[in-house]
């Protein structure tokens, strides 16, 4: 089979697809970056999800992952904030910087061949966006830093999901030493 067959098998195969990542804030910023992609086919379980998220819900504001006008991105992507939006100013963050991080992650991902290009109309991506609510009223937000985490953290979180990661062994392996950051003072392992 050829590698152009390979990868055209590979996309068509994908029907569920979960990852995620996190990429920390400089020190004195807030613009953690956590998304959460779900990958699949537009025929399968997340295409559904995606025509089902057409509409909008309150405070949680839907959109096509653009990367400038007229620049929709492949594989066809929606994006939502997992934070209830309560002002203009946080949703042009989300639909400004934080969008065009996540659209050129997006495309970095096709040219670095994390996403393999052929095949991609068929495939879909839902991402929720961790945008924190305090970036809209940080006088000092620094905007490449916003840029810089939601893009480093989109493309990790893509790549985990195409490879699996972490694998079932990783977390059994890790089981002992790994444990949630809100739990260090709370919990003996």
């Amino acid at each position: 089979m050829s590698p152009r067959r390979d990868k055209e098998a590979f996309m068509s195969e994908i029907w569920f697809r979960a990852g995620e990542a996190t990429v920390l804030a400089a020190e004195g910023q807030y613009t953690d970056a956590m998304p959460e992609v779900l990958i699949g086919s537009v025929r399968g379980p997340v295409g559904q999800a995606f025509a089902s998220m057409m509409g909008q819900a309150q405070g949680h504001t839907r959109m096509y992952v653009v990367r400038d006008l007229n620049q929709l991105v492949r594989p066809v992507t929606m994006m939502t904030s997992k934070v209830t939006i309560q002002s203009a100013d946080y949703v042009e963050l989300l639909g400004g910087v934080v969008q065009a991080a996540t659209g050129d992650a997006i495309v970095d991902c096709i040219i670095e061949g994390i996403l393999p290009k052929e095949g991609l109309d068929d495939l879909c991506m839902i991402i929720m966006i961790w945008l924190d609510i305090r970036c809209a009223d940080d006088d000092n937000l620094d905007r490449k830093d916003l840029y810089r985490t939601n893009y480093e953290a989109t493309k990790i979180a893509i790549a985990r999901a195409l490879k699996g990661e972490p694998t079932v062994d990783e977390l059994i392996a890790n089981r002992k030493t790994v444990k949630h950051y809100a739990l260090e003072d709370l919990i003996e392992y």
